[in-house]
């Protein structure tokens, strides 16, 4: 046993203290003891001499890898998904960081009116906003577009009868599904409509002294193709006019945008959806929109005001780091050419040859220095987010084939890397798409290959 080292022998070595920032002293030392009482351990089960000091401390470094990547560690997106849920989503803007550290590093009037020195409303900071820039009369803000839905439906709906085409009773990731919501929510679910097809006339049949509400959901990861028929919005508003009854649409992701002119298909825009006569419009705010998570309401003014005096509510709300981004970003859309400082839409606009270019760099410079074949090559990224989860656009992507090993391996010493980074396998190569890396990204892949294969 006395051929261990001490503790603090251990929390000396400049690797292992480099997590201190990250993990805090106390839990350095903890991870310290431990390895060094499951090496005695073994010791007094198996005899023999302790291990080498410089066996010690890498299986201390794995433990303080795997204690540091069981919390939030930044990743470098090299999956050729833009809007990934599984890697947060949207980044945000310049300006929503900067609100946030501005916002969150004092006190702020997130729920008090300055000029009259009294209690006011958090959610009137970008009800001015939503108002300008979707052309709706009143906007609310939650914590998700689930919870979005979830208000709506208890607000509007429990105990009485929702009316949604077969078609669009979908599930989204998480187990998210529609039908459940409506019932958690206590409400009655009416279906209406084939699978494929459903016409006004079978809105119109399902209406009852007990309908609600009339809610359309964006079918947001699948399609029906061939033989289709779907309701408008329109035609739907006009339905719920003649008869009194509300028509809420799901947007899902949601977009202020028109996405064609990044050469993707058409979705319908919220501006569109509320022109069109839908009464309540909920979308996300963290995935085509480029903000924060964030679940928003847009519609008639009545209908809103009755949102926010649901006791619900408070359970919902958001707070004021999430305003402040969310602010910040929406400022973005309205201003002229200011779009693509929006994260999302900066990549989305960046043309394919400045992809080929970053990633051609790389692989110039780590030709014949690392022990791999690396090529350029053509690929397809996705767009993600939901509402284009299949959607391609073009993309580059650097293949990088390790000489010793398997890409499996190579692929789980990436994301060991920190900043983490996360490619996509094809045969025996890691693949690590350009579309989704910002310059400052690129670096870090260098220099995890150099680091790794070097």
């Amino acid at each position: 046993m006395r051929g261990l080292p001490a503790v603090h022998r251990l929390l000396g070595e400049p690797a292992v203290a480099a997590y201190g920032a990250l993990l805090g002293g106390v839990a350095l030392t903890r991870l310290a003891r431990e390895v060094l009482d499951a090496e005695r351990a073994r010791i007094r089960d198996e005899g023999g001499a302790p291990a080498p000091h410089a066996e010690l401390v890498a299986r201390l470094l794995t433990r303080l890898a795997d204690e540091e990547s069981a919390g939030l560690v930044a990743v470098v997106n090299a999956a050729g998904v833009l809007v990934h849920t599984n890697l947060g989503r949207a980044p945000l803007a310049a300006e929503a960081l900067e609100e946030i550290t501005r916002i969150g590093a004092g006190y702020s009037n997130v729920e008090f009116d300055l000029r009259e020195g009294v209690r006011g409303s958090r959610y009137e900071r970008v009800n001015a906003l939503l108002r300008e820039i979707t052309g709706a009369e009143d906007a609310v803000v939650v914590n998700n577009n689930a919870a979005a839905v979830l208000l709506v439906l208890d607000t509007f709906a429990k105990g009485r009868e929702v009316v949604v085409a077969r078609s669009q009773l979908v599930e989204i990731g998480g187990g998210f599904r529609i039908p459940d919501v409506l019932r958690k929510s206590g409400c009655a679910l009416v279906e209406v409509g084939a699978t494929n097809k459903t016409y006004l006339a079978d809105y119109a049949r399902a209406l009852t002294p007990e309908t609600a509400l009339l809610l359309r959901c964006h079918t947001s990861n699948y399609r029906i193709e061939g033989f289709t028929h779907e309701v408008g919005a329109g035609e739907l508003s006009a339905l719920g006019c003649r008869v009194g009854i509300p028509v809420v649409e799901d947007l899902g992701s949601g977009t202020l945008v028109d996405l064609t002119r990044y050469g993707l298909p058409g979705e319908p825009t919220v501006q569109q959806v509320v022109e069109a006569g839908v009464d309540l419009v909920t979308f996300s705010g963290d995935k085509l929109l480029g903000g924060p998570q964030a679940g928003i309401v847009v519609g008639r003014r009545a209908l809103v005001s009755r949102l926010r005096a649901n006791p619900l509510l408070r359970a919902l709300r958001v707070d004021k780091l999430t305003l402040a981004a969310l602010a910040a970003t929406l400022r973005l859309y309205a201003q002229p050419d200011a779009l693509e400082r929006i994260p999302l839409y900066h990549l989305l606009a960046r043309p394919v040859e400045r992809i080929e270019a970053l990633l051609e760099s790389v692989r110039a410079r780590l030709a014949g220095r690392i022990a791999a074949d690396l090529r350029v090559e053509e690929s397809l990224a996705f767009v993600g987010g939901g509402s284009l989860p299949t959607t391609t656009i073009r993309s580059r992507a650097l293949a990088v084939h390790p000489h010793h090993g398997d890409a499996e391996t190579l692929a789980l010493r990436l994301r060991e890397n920190r900043p983490a980074i996360v490619g996509r396998l094809e045969g025996n190569e890691v693949l690590l798409d350009g579309r989704a890396l910002r310059d400052d990204d690129v670096e870090a892949v260098h220099d995890a290959l150099a680091r790794i294969l070097g």
